[in-house]
């Protein structure tokens, strides 16, 4: 579901600028360009608008183009806002990777605009709203445009594209689009690997860490926001510093951003198991300060499917992979996404993947089936699988993942877990809710407070509870004491 923009901060731009709304898709690296996009407007005299409220003069929608339904929910997304009245700008990763096929297609879009157009956003928009042409964004792949090395790194970023979420700061603000606890904090950029079944690198780019010191700087000002966690978000987190020349920067990173005063929680996103080295897993495991969370992507455990995909592993390596995390820290959260029906996948490897989740223990797993992608090797593979059987095999391995995941859960009955207040159950006034150090924030299970008193507690409290009950992948907690206030330290 698109994101829709609410600004509890006051924008200092005249009642009279031009509105614009923003609809966000997809992932939460879309999240921060969103935001990246929100203070760009902002600084050239934009006000920003809730799209809901039918007041913008442009409505722009941060699209996702990673598979065949986040396409085609940003369609929908572009032509209900064209039904609003308001000029209509494709922008994110569906424009990026098609641009002016999407406008040929699509001429309720007003403008297809690709990365590069985001320094100079605004006056494209006033462009659009003026009725000058605006050329629609003409792709390219964007692997060819930096390839990066420690040594050619300086002066390929000097003379490179833009890259969204990068250069925080004067350059390149950030402006808040809500006021919630958790906050996603983009570390690195595009993907060096070659997954068969995966376009992102060919529209998001090589793979481009951010800078230890923007890093900091940035969640250093997103905790002066009252930011109480930090997602750490990327294409692939375990590369992180790779292309800097630091071997361990991100096991450096993630200490020195657990010292930031009053941010309280840090969880990494997005690991490569093959990538996620035992002094990563100490640091994530052991680190005060992190979560230990483990989001890995396994996509599958029959080792021919994962050669097949140009993955390495196994359902044996993944399996000591989670031994290794348990043994530093028994309680840890771990989730991950696996595809089934890629092409040549059989019985026995579905059998095979079945087996992996039964001794895996994780958290939390999204099911997704195979579909093809422009331009992917995948594409091309025989033993292509009928839609109904993909459909079979995700209702198959998706039930199995559904009694999993809530034995899991009950496992964590009778534990007691650190629980951040980051909602409530109608998302204004309701029952508030919150969150343990092993879920996730919107993709994993929450906690319910079974105390009356729990009313009390607001956006940003740490609450120390006891797992009293599970409800599938849900936990029903008992609070037993409010460790650290919201903008308080722990």
């Amino acid at each position: 579901m698109p994101t829709t923009a609410r600004y509890p901060y006051s924008v200092s731009t005249p009642a009279k600028s031009p509105r614009a709304a923003l609809l966000t898709l997809g992932c939460a690296r879309n999240e921060v360009d969103s935001e990246e996009l929100a203070g760009r407007l902002t600084d050239d005299g934009w006000r920003l608008v809730d799209a809901e409220d039918g007041s913008a003069d442009v409505v722009v929608v941060n699209t996702c183009g990673f598979v065949a339904a986040a396409k085609k929910d940003s369609i929908d997304t572009l032509l209900a806002a064209a039904d609003t009245g308001a000029k209509v700008v494709a922008v994110g990763c569906l424009a990026e990777r098609y641009g002016a096929e999407l406008a040929a297609n699509l001429p309720e879009a007003d403008a297809v605009l690709g990365f590069d157009a985001y320094p100079e956003l605004g006056k494209r928009l006033r462009d659009v709203l003026a009725g000058r042409a605006v050329p629609p964004h003409r792709p390219v792949d964007r692997r060819t445009l930096l390839p990066i090395t420690p040594a050619s790194r300086p002066a390929a970023l000097a003379a490179g594209p833009v890259l969204p979420g990068h250069g925080w700061g004067p350059r390149v603000p950030r402006r808040r689009l809500d006021d919630a606890p958790v906050a996603p904090l983009k570390i690195a950029s595009g993907c060096d690997r070659r997954c068969a079944f995966c376009a992102i690198p060919s529209f998001r780019g090589a793979f481009i860490s951010r800078p230890v010191d923007e890093v900091l700087a940035e969640a250093v000002w997103l905790a002066g926001t009252g930011v109480r966690e930090l997602v750490l978000v990327s294409e692939n987190s375990t590369s992180y510093g790779k292309d800097l020349g630091r071997p361990g920067a991100l096991e450096e990173l993630l200490r020195a951003l657990a010292a930031i005063p009053r941010i309280l929680r840090i969880r990494v996103s997005y690991l490569q198991p093959a990538e996620t080295r035992p002094a990563l897993v100490t640091t994530i495991a052991a680190t005060p300060g992190v979560a230990a969370y483990f989001d890995l992507s396994f996509q599958h455990a029959s080792e021919p499917v994962l050669r097949r995909m140009r993955r390495f592993g196994s359902r044996e390596a993944f399996l000591a992979l989670l031994d290794q995390i348990r043994g530093y820290a028994p309680l840890a959260g771990v989730r991950s996404n696996v595809i089934v029906g890629f092409p040549g996948e059989t019985e026995d490897d579905l059998a095979e993947l079945e087996r992996f989740l039964t001794e895996a223990r994780l958290d939390a797993v999204g099911v997704f089936g195979y579909s093809d992608e422009d331009g992917t090797e995948a594409a091309g593979l025989p033993g292509q699988h009928s839609e109904d059987v993909i459909a079979e095999r995700v209702a198959w391995i998706s039930g199995v993942v559904e009694q999993l995941t809530a034995q899991r859960a009950e496992e964590r009955v009778g534990d007691t877990v650190d629980v951040l207040v980051d909602g409530s159950s109608d998302g204004n006034t309701g029952e508030m809710l919150g969150r343990a150090e092993h879920q996730g924030p919107e993709v994993d299970g929450e906690c319910m407070f079974t105390d009356p008193a729990a009313a009390s507690f607001t956006l940003g409290d740490l609450v120390r509870c006891r797992v009293i009950a599970a409800e599938g992948v849900d936990l029903v907690v008992e609070p037993m004491e409010l460790i650290a206030p919201a903008g308080g330290e722990r």
